[in-house]
């Protein structure tokens, strides 16, 4: 058999050659035919504008995330790594995993090398160099200490600042910073800035080691480079897209471009596979090497036939998405998907040869019957794409690979951990897909308790009867916002009060507001007054009133006692506190035959729910009074202002109502049923709200290790690490339980604190108590001493532990028992003998002999362990629960039987019945298997929250997925991807696939999703994702240049756009090309185009509320800087979601609200997702990864401005609002406003340009302004889409002209639709964000548009009469006649919604910002937008239609028509009067711009050669000096 594979294999290779020497033939004769084009290639680089940082210091904040410990032993590790090897970067680097990988498992080796590649924590260690240079280093340190603000490198010194660092504040610590492990926390403070691996950190790391270990320093390290690189960072995880462009109007600049030195290691060999029609010339090159030379000539010939896009018909395109699915499918299922990333990514040349590809029936009939599945449970049409990581969905739009990493890497942390609590493979996936993430709903008590006294009852009372009682009316349809009067208790408020505090008369009167307008509301009150016996309704109001309450309650009814008690609050005073008079006075008054003492006085029997009232609130632990319940929910503090208590209830009325909608629908909630027992049978509902049971914010134990450590050696326990450490404990714990039975127990409670102590023994009898009523749960005792372990002070804790040693554990449990009552303790300390407490049954002797033992090993390592891994001081207490820490408690809090019960209700609800029903499946014996229970629980538990994972039971994966088993026995990565292969996402998807294929261990199978009956080219565009999986070398061990996009082997005829898709968080700018990126035409290029980008910023966004309304405050402005420069950047806040955004560079940054009208109106309130706790008054922020940052800021106004409005001047406008502004836009009524002030006279005029030619245009437009000019001139740049060589040569033309711009940016935020278009995003710019592009101080700004030419002065336009409108457009003119075939807004859909009104050309506007922002017309736009733009054909002109579509909410003031004239639309009779021309396009010529500028407007080629005469000045100066013009004039950045 062999011999005859290997004589086919010998045959097929001679047939092969044969075949090949033909086709090299043929090949030869085409390419002297065709001239022997060379190759083109398009690169795309994308850098930090920081330093390049150590990967070294890199691999170190990696490890950080994992554990403080393990970046402490990789600093330990690698102090002295400059000397330990070969000077080259791959050495350096090996060695730095080599070390990580002693700290690390495999998979997280993976994850460090792709981190490493990402270089995603260059910004981490970029962050600590900001924050370094804030300090400023001492001048000749290469590293410093920093003692409570003394600086020095001078290890001398440091003894003495020690000393003295008492006297001065401690510094900031931020939560990133690096804290050395037992440090003492009352030490004063050392920073240590230094690079680690430099000998200095090592000098000045031992001597700080040492203090710590004297107890006299706490450590804090941060990095510092002393001498940062002159590289930079290259980055990745971004996509480049060449698209190509339109050519239907021609606007490609004819400037001649000189080619640029390229490095030719661009262009080098392919990928492996590098298929060409069908030939895989990777794979022909290895078998046969020979032919080389050869084969590069057969590839570049049919590279350059394929490459010729002839477009395709109609009918071709039909099955493209079936028959690319069909290639990638045929393809060995290793390369499957390297052919689809190439097919995907190259479509546009690929189209034609996947035509001729046969589809079969079973790919067809399988996909058809997946994408039902797909639509049912998935909800995704035919075309979409999805991916899921272990059941966790990815949405490709908005997570960048950075959280992308950020998963997996969490992902791999819980697979490990269940894999080292040695569970097996298979069911690693099946305990992941359990949802134990602790629910975020409002936790609520049970209001059916007799203490509640109910006002009113919706069911029952008189005054309700005419309301309908069948639950059934929720689903009838009403409008929005309004509130059903239904005869049921579904909303039930409950407020409790102490009578004689001040705000309770507020709370009073609200609860009568509802009460008297029919709110569907019932309403109970609980006082909260003295319960003391001797104390009477003459001492103490509080008591008179609730006697005054149950007196009129019982004689007449409940709604005449709640309305006598709000008359007596409205006795009282403004400010002042309910007095016994008040509700005599009252009383007196409706019941005048009654004597006032028998109701309140001494012998008073109307005392009924006195005591019960306060014993409900402290049963409840609700928290300081008044407190408000919803349905048994408390209300915030802040929702207790009377006006926002209305609005928060009728909200949660309205909120509740889809519940209860659902509720019925599903059939849970039928007429006949109680509503309150419903809502009390809610999950949420508990026995008492604890809020440290309930905070969301938690910590676990790491309790995911397996060893044979135990407690009762001290010595080597003290060796371990904080995880083995845990496992010890968890290892030796005995256990108590309600019943000796084997049963699985979900619940795990561990007590902690000083059993010798009245405060640990009560929280242990506690937790007893609780214990026997609950077979659910184990209890294990950790003992905390308050002070050195001692035969007297250690009694009780040693009695226990002997006990749980020797004794069955029912004895052992009654004994504890005994042990932690009061009683035992005083006798045991008064030298009663233990033996006297034993229990009947107990083994004495046995128990004497362990409990008179020397060895106090056990208490030892307790207490070491509850210093260092529990991080309580000596004697504190705490309870874990299934490795969850509670605590430290406070010295007087309560912590009693409700709140465990509250703690294993929620445990069972969330995790431990779930765990548990997987843990049975494991068959082993019960102590084990509720070991296991409690360790998966704090593994689960601990993970970040996120979404639930979907369960998917997936559809046929037999003809038509992509599937890639995992390597057998390793814990893998179960990916599911669901896609189109014609499709950007495809495009995106496949490389990261392919990375994370080399990255992990993967199950993958891609779904194929494809679309039938396409009548477009499903792909215009060409796109590569760039992504590595680690770090590349060159051959001689030094780092390769850094990852890159290369488009090679381009078709040659197209002109091409391009773009790059980034983060959402990003900031990025062209910092270096030559041609125009806009309009890349490879005919004309050299060889390689190469773009350079920069990573200017990263962005901070934000969302900003007042408190006390609610709602965004519209124009309140932020700034971002340093304590050194409060003011680098500044912006202004949206009214649409109070969004509002920064730019900054890695680093700490303070937030302020900006000096002036902002701070004066504003204070900051509260403050969410900083750097700095929620109370401080500066908000930090430290930016210290790519991810993106939301912060949320909540202000309120200050007391004495509570009617102030940051958008009016202080001074009242004669304005009286939006509606007359509106009639006189309408109208053109008269305008009263005062005239403009000469201080500061600019004119400011905005403009966008993208590509050489526009860019040609801008500079002639700014010319012919400034020529008819004679005010000062400002203009305004969107920098977005400038091109390098536009933003080198501006600040020339600004000193030549004498004119101010800035450049102003804004990224799109990501709520708002987002284009895809490069046109349409400019288009999108030039109206959307008008109101926060600029800053306050610009009250009017003209837009006139690049290709524009100006023949007046534009003051005039500026101070034009806008009639109380926003903005002025010009109308389209109607004048040339032949084209009103072309004028689409005089017929359809523009004729009827205009009504007569004109429809306004977007080339030239002037708008009024003060009142553009004032009618929030900025919101209103980009509402508008967003409901329009979802449909691909509306707002096809998006910056003309929009403003045209507003036009009845937002008015336009029409300027007079001479404002803009335009061949296209407007006769030749009234050009002379044209006081600007605009190049529209002529949709009936399709002249080319440039043609025309040279035929329409005289004066162009005289303005054109002007500004070409001043650039070539420029150059030549340039060249002459070699060093480039620092930008003179002043203008600034936004």
């Amino acid at each position: 058999m062999t011999t005859a594979v290997g004589s086919y294999e010998a045959g097929f290779g001679v047939r092969l050659r044969m075949w090949l020497l033909w086709a090299l033939l043929l090949s030869s004769l085409l390419y002297v035919v065709s001239g022997g084009a060379d190759s083109k290639a398009i690169t795309t680089t994308l850098t930090t504008k920081w330093s390049s940082t150590p990967l070294l210091l890199e691999a170190s904040e990696f490890l950080a995330e994992e554990s403080h410990e393990k970046f402490w032993d990789f600093v330990e590790a690698n102090q002295n790594i400059e000397r330990e090897h070969d000077d080259t970067d791959q050495a350096y680097y090996d060695l730095i995993v080599k070390r990580a990988s002693a700290l690390l498992s495999s998979v997280q080796v993976n994850m460090l090398k792709f981190a490493l590649s990402l270089r995603a924590y260059s910004s981490t260690v970029n962050s600590f160099q900001q924050i370094a240079s804030n300090e400023p280093p001492p001048s000749s340190c290469t590293a410093f200490f920093n003692v409570h603000g003394e600086k020095s490198c001078d290890t001398e010194r440091l003894a003495a600042l020690l000393e003295m660092a008492p006297e001065r504040p401690k510094p900031y610590i931020f939560k990133g910073d690096h804290k050395f492990p037992g440090s003492n926390p009352d030490a004063p403070v050392v920073i240590l800035y230094a690079e680690i691996g430099k000998p200095e950190f090592h000098r000045l790391h031992q001597i700080i080691v040492t203090k710590v270990n004297e107890g006299l320093a706490t450590y804090v390290l941060r990095h510092y480079l002393a001498n940062p690189s002159s590289k930079k960072v290259y980055l990745s995880g971004y996509g480049v897209e060449l698209a190509i462009k339109n050519q239907e109007y021609k606007a490609k600049d004819d400037t001649q471009v000189q080619g640029e030195e390229v490095n030719a290691t661009v262009i080098g060999e392919n990928d492996p596979v590098d298929e060409v029609q069908g030939f895989l010339f990777g794979k022909l090159k290895t078998l046969y090497p020979e032919l080389k030379e050869q084969l590069k000539e057969l590839r570049k010939h049919l590279v350059e036939s394929t490459n010729e896009m002839a477009p395709l018909k109609v009918w071709q395109m039909q099955d493209l998405s079936f028959q690319t699915a069909a290639r990638i499918l045929a393809a060995p299922s290793v390369d499957a998907l390297i052919v689809m990333r190439d097919l995907s990514q190259n479509f546009p040349t690929k189209a034609r040869s996947i035509t001729k590809t046969v589809v079969n029936s079973e790919i067809r009939r399988e996909i058809g019957e997946n994408q039902k599945f797909f639509k049912g449970t998935l909800g995704l049409q035919p075309g979409d794409s999805a991916l899921f990581v272990n059941g966790l969905h990815i949405d490709l739009d908005t997570q960048d690979i950075f959280s992308v990493f950020e998963v997996l890497r969490g992902e791999a942390r819980v697979m490990e951990g269940l894999r080292s609590l040695l569970i097996e493979t298979p069911y690693i996936h099946d305990i992941l897909k359990l949802n134990v993430q602790p629910s975020d709903s409002d936790y609520a008590v049970d209001i059916r308790n007799p203490a509640i006294n109910w006002i009113n009852n919706l069911e029952t009372d008189h005054k309700y009867s005419s309301w309908p009682h069948n639950v059934q009316e929720l689903l009838r349809p009403t409008f929005p916002g309004v509130i059903r009067q239904i005869r049921k208790n579904f909303n039930n408020l409950v407020i409790i009060l102490d009578p004689t505090q001040e705000n309770s008369g507020e709370l009073m009167s609200v609860a009568e507001m509802f009460y008297t307008n029919n709110v569907p509301l019932r309403i109970g009150l609980v006082f909260v007054v003295s319960d003391e016996d001797d104390i009477d309704g003459m001492q103490d109001a509080g008591v008179a009133l609730v006697r005054a309450y149950n007196y009129i309650s019982d004689e007449v009814d409940s709604q005449n006692a709640f309305e006598a008690v709000v008359t007596m609050f409205n006795r009282v005073p403004i400010g002042r506190q309910l007095s016994i008079g008040d509700v005599v006075k009252v009383l007196e008054k409706r019941f005048p035959y009654v004597e006032v003492g028998s109701i309140l006085g001494a012998d008073s029997s109307y005392d009924n729910n006195r005591k019960e009232g306060r014993g409900y609130y402290e049963q409840t632990g609700v928290g300081p009074l008044p407190v408000v319940m919803y349905n048994g929910m408390p209300y915030q503090r802040e929702q207790l202002d009377p006006d926002e208590l209305e609005a928060v209830t009728m909200h949660k009325i309205l909120e509740t109502t889809s519940f209860y909608q659902r509720a019925v629908y599903l059939g849970e909630l039928a007429t006949d049923h109680d509503v309150v027992d419903f809502i009390m049978n809610q999950p949420n509902v508990v026995p008492r709200i604890n809020p440290r049971v309930l905070s969301t914010s938690r910590t676990y134990l790491d309790l995911s290790d397996t060893n044979n450590h135990f407690v009762d050696e001290y010595a080597r326990f003290l060796t371990l690490d904080t995880k083995e450490k845990s496992t010890a404990v968890a290892n030796s714990m005995n256990y108590m339980t309600k019943k000796d039975d084997g049963y699985i127990r979900p619940v795990t409670f561990w007590v902690v604190g000083d059993f010798d102590q009245p405060s640990g023994r009560q929280l242990l009898y506690d937790a007893i108590r609780h214990m026997k009523t609950s077979n659910n749960v184990r209890l294990g005792m950790i003992n905390n001493p308050s002070t050195s372990p001692s035969t007297e002070t250690s009694r009780v804790a040693r009695a226990i532990w002997a006990a749980v040693q020797t004794q069955t554990a029912n004895n052992a449990k009654n004994f504890i028992t005994k042990m932690a009552k009061e009683d035992t303790a005083t006798a045991l300390a008064k030298g009663v003998d233990v033996g006297e407490f034993a229990v009947g049954g107990m083994d004495v002797s046995l128990f004497k002999s362990a409990y008179e033992g020397p060895k106090f090993d056990f208490l030892l390592s307790h207490a070491a362990y509850c210093r260092d891994v529990l991080k309580l001081k000596k004697g504190q207490r705490a309870v874990i629960s299934n490795g969850r820490i509670i605590g430290p408690l406070e010295e007087e809090e309560i912590f009693n039987q409700d709140d465990f019960l509250l703690l294993e209700n929620i445990i069972l609800k969330t995790s431990g019945e779930r765990i548990k029903s997987k843990v049975q499946q494991f068959g082993i014996e019960e102590d084990r298997a509720s070991d296991l229970v409690m360790k998966v629980d704090a593994l689960l538990s601990s993970q970040p929250k996120g979404e639930a994972r979907v369960e998917y039971g997936f559809a046929d994966d037999r003809y038509s997925a992509v599937k890639l088993r995992p390597k057998e026995g390793d814990v893998y990565f179960d990916v599911v991807a669901v896609v189109d292969p014609v499709t950007r996402d495809a495009q995106k998807l496949a490389p990261l696939l392919l990375v994370l294929k080399e990255l992990v261990n993967v199950n993958l199978r891609v779904f194929m999703n494809c679309q039938s009956k396409l009548s477009d080219m499903p792909l215009k565009s060409f796109y590569r994702h760039v992504l590595e999986p680690e770090v590349a070398f060159q051959a001689d061990g030094s780092f390769s240049p850094g990852p890159m996009a290369k488009f090679l082997d381009m078709p040659q005829s197209p002109l091409f756009t391009l773009n790059l898709n980034t983060p959402e968080s990003w900031m990025v700018e062209s910092v270096r090309t030559l041609y125009d990126l806009d309009n890349i035409y490879l005919q004309e290029v050299d060889s390689v185009v190469a773009a350079e980008y920069e990573l200017e910023y990263l962005l901070l966004e934000g969302h900003c509320f007042d408190v006390s309304t609610g709602q965004p405050p519209r124009g309140l402005q932020f700034t971002l800087g340093t304590s050194s420069e409060p003011v680098i950047v500044d912006t202004i806040v949206m009214a649409n979601l109070g969004y509002f955004q920064l730019k900054a560079n890695p680093g700490a940054w303070i937030l302020k609200l900006r000096k002036g009208r902002s701070d004066e109106i504003y204070r900051i309130y509260s403050h969410d997702g900083t750097d700095s706790p929620a109370d401080s008054d500066d908000i930090i922020v430290v930016l210290n990864n790519f991810k993106s940052r939301i912060i949320k800021v909540k202000v309120q106004k200050r007391p004495d401005k509570f009617n102030e409005d940051l958008l009016s001047d202080g001074i009242q406008e004669n304005d009286s609002g939006f509606w007359e502004s509106l009639t006189r836009g309408f109208t053109g009524g008269v305008k009263t406003e005062e005239p403009k002030q000469e201080k500061d006279d600019v004119i400011n005029i905005f403009s966008v340009a993208s590509g050489h030619l526009y860019e040609r245009f801008l500079r002639i437009m700014m010319l012919s302004v400034l020529k008819h000019t004679k005010t000062p001139v400002k203009f305004w740049f969107l920098k977005n889409y400038l091109s390098p060589t536009f933003k080198e040569f501006i600040p020339h033309m600004a000193e030549e002209y004498g004119f101010q711009y800035e450049l102003v940016q804004y990224k799109w935020p990501r709520w708002l639709h987002q284009q895809s278009e490069k046109q349409r995003i400019i288009w999108g710019y030039k109206i959307l964000f008008l109101d926060v592009l600029f800053p306050l101080a610009v009250d009017k700004i003209l837009f006139v548009d690049a290709d524009q030419i100006v023949r007046t002065d534009l003051k005039e336009l500026r101070d034009f009469d806008l009639e109380g409108a926003p903005y002025g457009y010009t109308p389209f003119c109607e004048s040339r006649r032949e084209m009103d075939g072309y004028r689409f807004w005089k017929s359809g859909y523009w004729a009827s919604h205009l009504a007569g009104r004109k429809y306004h050309i977007s080339a030239l506007y002037v708008v009024d910002l003060k009142k553009f922002r004032k009618i929030a017309a900025g919101d209103r736009l980009r509402g508008q937008y967003q409901g329009l733009s979802q449909d691909p054909n509306s707002l096809s002109n998006l910056d003309q239609d929009l403003p045209n579509n507003m036009i009845h909410q937002v008015p336009i003031k029409s300027l007079p028509q001479e404002w803009l004239w335009c061949e296209t639309w407007c006769d030749d009779g009234t050009k002379r009067k044209a006081k600007t021309i605009d190049l529209c396009n002529n949709p009936m010529t399709k002249e080319p711009k440039l043609q025309a500028a040279v035929r329409i407007v005289a004066e162009w080629t005289d303005y054109d050669q002007e500004i070409k005469r001043l650039q070539t000045r420029v150059q030549e100066r340039a060249s002459d000096s070699h060093t480039s013009q620092q930008d003179k004039d002043g203008h600034t950045e936004l």
